[in-house]
């Protein structure tokens, strides 16, 4: 006898994205995400406007992934959500949604860590795609706007942080020093359109010192704001004359600390396969960085999760949805959203 296709329904509600995927076992078959625009205006994400907006967002989405799946509301066997990290008020949006979607229809509800989910990205599939997926345990590069961590990945609901950043994260150092240079808000995506069009070795810029595979990027930030300011007394047009030269190097400044502990955590772990993952992973200077040291260099096996599922999506959460089903991982209707992290 054939087994019942188990079907998930995923909601991602975190920041300023509202998203909604449907799963069947672990090929993804929708994943819908509706962007807000309002917060480049104010150079970031304004916390009030994001819930406001995931409000107005979350039913026309929801809608939307369950008709691209050709299927009906009465077929979900659970639905996920992500419970934290995050903004509290967005995520109070979804998590609202998924109590009451889940009581309508008489199904489990099930909670999902954000930055797990990130990890647990590396294993949709689409339709008549076979993706290449690691092996367990892996090492994951875990890079985004709010974290930079290197996970031990032992199995799909197994993780251990081995080392995390003690100030800002990669992504915000990014953004930040997009804002430094006048480029409009996110900056990171901008930064990596320039950093092709310049020369990584241009300029230098302080590396922290901190041990073990913790990271910093605060020292980073104030050591660029300094050089910028210095220079711009000399010629004020020095960021216009040398935008395309400042985000390579930049770039491949923080690249290279990301991946010189991530180098560091292999040797220590013996472990040969690397994965990336979050936001900052669709940087293509990470991807050619890392499989220049990682492959090439050391003969490691690379895995990069595909642009969509890179950055905040719901189907990473409908996947992670999925693994904890088949555990029978399920959560209460007194459930909270956590705005903080918290330990994998």
């Amino acid at each position: 006898m054939a087994h019942k296709d188990i079907i998930i329904l995923g909601i991602e509600s975190s920041c300023d994205d509202t998203s909604a995927a449907i799963i069947k076992n672990n090929t993804i078959f929708s994943n819908i995400i509706s962007s807000q625009e309002v917060h480049k205006i104010y150079g970031g994400v304004v916390p009030e406007l994001a819930s406001r907006a995931h409000q107005q967002n979350i039913i026309p989405v929801v809608d939307k992934a369950i008709n691209d799946a050709n299927i009906t509301k009465k077929e979900i066997d659970a639905i996920a959500f992500t419970r934290g990290p995050g903004l509290v008020g967005s995520l109070l949006v979804g998590v609202s949604f998924a109590k009451g979607f889940a009581l309508a229809n008489n199904i489990p509800l099930i909670e999902v860590d954000h930055l797990q989910a990130h990890v647990l990205a590396h294993f949709i599939q689409e339709k008549d795609e076979n993706h290449k997926v690691p092996s367990f345990p892996f090492l994951c590069l875990l890079v985004s706007g709010g974290n930079s961590q290197i996970i031990l990945v032992k199995d799909y609901l197994e993780m251990e942080v081995l080392g995390q950043t003690i100030d800002d994260a990669a992504g915000e150092a990014f953004d930040k020093c997009a804002k430094i240079m006048g480029l409009p808000y996110p900056g990171g995506p901008l930064v990596d359109e320039y950093a092709q069009k310049g020369n990584p070795h241009s300029f230098t810029f302080s590396k922290p010192k901190i041990d073990g595979l913790d990271y910093s990027f605060s020292g980073l930030k104030t050591s660029f704001l300094y050089f910028l300011r210095d220079k711009l007394k000399e010629d004020n047009q020095f960021i216009n004359n040398n935008l395309n030269d400042l985000c390579a190097s930049l770039q491949f400044t923080i690249n290279n600390i990301l991946i010189e502990k991530l180098m560091m955590a292999a040797k220590k772990t013996n472990i040969k396969q690397i994965a990336i993952s979050g936001g900052v992973s669709a940087n293509s200077g990470l991807r050619t960085q890392l499989s220049e040291k990682a492959d090439l260099k050391f003969g490691y096996e690379t895995f990069y999760p595909k642009l969509t599922y890179s950055t905040d999506n719901a189907a990473m959460i409908a996947i992670t949805g999925f693994f904890k089903y088949l555990k029978g991982d399920f959560a209460s209707q007194n459930v909270t959203p956590y705005p903080r992290n918290i330990v994998l």
